[in-house]
């Protein structure tokens, strides 16, 4: 069973909007309805699950009238942080522990359907997935605004979305991780590599296309892309 976990939780605070930026409006719909429109067309998605913050639950319920998201059969309240979401998510499927978990950001709505089936595929041999792309700048390791190291550029990827887990896994990783004082997390595979190093977690080539809209200037350059992908269809 392949289940996708949309993080929709984030408050878009960098962004500075008077909403979230998943729930801004582009090309017709919001960032998160195009998201959610990959995975709902995607064939061997078979579930949908949404983590929102419960601030903004009557946004949700509007998108969700429209039934255009049959595959959506799980609501859960995300929390503060965002691996607080995730765990939120990661729980509501605790009776199901050989399930595929594919883990999306909700502000990245260009993810393309290819780059899902070869996560899902890779899954049938690994029990963690990540996406990432080569980075193409130079990677400074810095202290007190000092450069401390510089790491060999061919050996440094950029983390995307989605990271794919069977849920056991990623379950058990998120146990050790509470068991920790003052823990935190910004990325689903690094508490697997801190909690459970002996498991290997295979890498998926994503695209520089599947953007995280984090900045003002990252609406602009999705509306773009989204024109480009109606051209072209």
């Amino acid at each position: 069973m392949n289940i996708a976990l949309i993080l929709a939780g984030g408050s878009g605070a960098r962004i500075a909007t008077e909403i979230p930026k998943q729930f801004i409006e582009i090309c017709g719909k919001t960032i998160l309805e195009h998201t959610l429109d990959v995975f709902e067309r995607h064939s061997l998605i078979d579930e949908i699950a949404i983590v929102i913050n419960a601030q903004h639950s009557t946004e949700i319920e509007k998108i969700l009238q429209n039934d255009n998201f049959k595959k959506v059969k799980k609501i859960a309240s995300g929390g503060a942080e965002r691996y607080d979401s995730s765990w939120a998510a990661i729980k509501a499927y605790q009776t199901y522990p050989d399930a595929n978990l594919i883990i999306h950001d909700a502000v990245r709505p260009m993810i393309d359907a290819e780059i899902i089936t070869k996560v899902i595929t890779a899954l049938e041999k690994y029990n963690a997935v990540s996406v990432a792309i080569p980075t193409t700048d130079t990677i400074y390791y810095v202290e007190d605004n000092h450069i401390q190291q510089i790491p060999d550029r061919k050996k440094m990827m950029q983390a995307q979305t989605p990271q794919a887990f069977k849920q056991h896994l990623i379950f058990k990783a998120y146990q050790a991780a509470f068991c920790q004082k003052d823990f935190s997390a910004t990325d689903d595979c690094g508490i697997v590599a801190k909690f459970l190093p002996n498991e290997p977690i295979f890498v998926v080539t994503g695209s520089t296309r599947n953007l995280k809209i984090t900045h003002r200037e990252d609406l602009c350059v999705l509306s773009e892309l989204l024109k480009l992908n109606f051209v072209t269809q």
